[in-house]
């Protein structure tokens, strides 16, 4: 698992509490896949109600907090695919 991967776990639960009411998977080009659920985050590659998928740059600045994940989505840096409520929700988490 990358180190990119490993801190995004880390990040993930430290932001959401550890869960999520959903599913959710975050696919890092070139870097892994991190699933975010009821039991929290982990590195994992599941099926998931809403897949995020983008560069690993474009991660790193949504968990920072210095990129709106909404206009990473506006921007095309970001792309979304299945349920919108749920990454609307996490959205809002992130």
């Amino acid at each position: 698992m990358s180190d990119m991967i490993q801190q995004a776990v880390s990040e993930l639960n430290r932001k959401t509490g550890g869960s999520f009411d959903g599913s959710a998977k975050f696919v890092v080009a070139d870097e892994g896949t991190i699933m975010l659920d009821g039991e929290g985050a982990r590195a994992a590659d599941e099926d998931a109600e809403v897949t995020l998928t983008a560069d690993s740059d474009t991660f790193r600045e949504i968990f920072e907090g210095s990129l709106d994940p909404t206009s990473a989505f506006m921007s095309g840096r970001l792309k979304i695919d299945g349920d919108m409520g749920q990454a609307m929700k996490l959205a809002s988490t992130l």
